[in-house]
């Protein structure tokens, strides 16, 4: 997938103040580590990443509570932001992102087809958007990449702004 706009902004950034970035990752499966890579330099900052796409993973690997898993299931605002958390801290990286979500063909746990979740955790505090798209598979996962790395670039640009 060719990096966004606001992907390349978003390293670019992290680059200019020297911090770091980890993933995790469900249904996009890798796609948002596959695309950062593609960025020239981002191995300054990208410190790697965790596809947790089996629920007990989640739990297992990022540090997803496995009761908040147990009542909601994986596809949750609580989830992306755990998911966001896990991949920061079990990384050693200043920033996490994560998404999360049904990208098709088939409803999941009672969850609609392009309902997702992604989430950024940074060195103040967690957001995370709902996303409600349309299309096939493969169009959910482009726009939950797209989507998850211009929310990290807005959340930079809102710390530039701050500092």
């Amino acid at each position: 997938m060719e990096p966004s706009v606001a992907a390349v902004d978003a390293v670019a950034r992290l680059i200019e103040r020297r911090e770091t970035l980890a993933t995790a990752e469900s249904l996009t499966g890798g796609l948002v580590a596959a695309t950062l890579v593609e960025i020239p330099g981002v191995s300054a900052v990208f410190r790697g990443g965790l596809v947790v796409y089996a629920t007990e993973l989640k739990a297992v690997l990022a540090g997803v509570p496995a009761t908040l898993l147990a009542e909601r299931g994986p596809v949750d605002p609580d989830v992306a932001k755990a998911l966001a958390t896990g991949a920061r801290e079990r990384c050693g990286a200043d920033w996490g992102i994560a998404t999360t979500g049904v990208a098709g063909p088939d409803p999941q746990d009672g969850k609609p087809v392009g309902l997702v979740y992604v989430a950024v955790a940074g060195p103040h505090g967690t957001d995370v958007r709902e996303l409600k798209l349309a299309g096939n598979r493969t169009v959910i996962r482009t726009k939950s990449v797209t989507a998850v790395l211009s929310l990290l670039s807005e959340k930079l640009q809102e710390r530039s702004q701050a500092a």
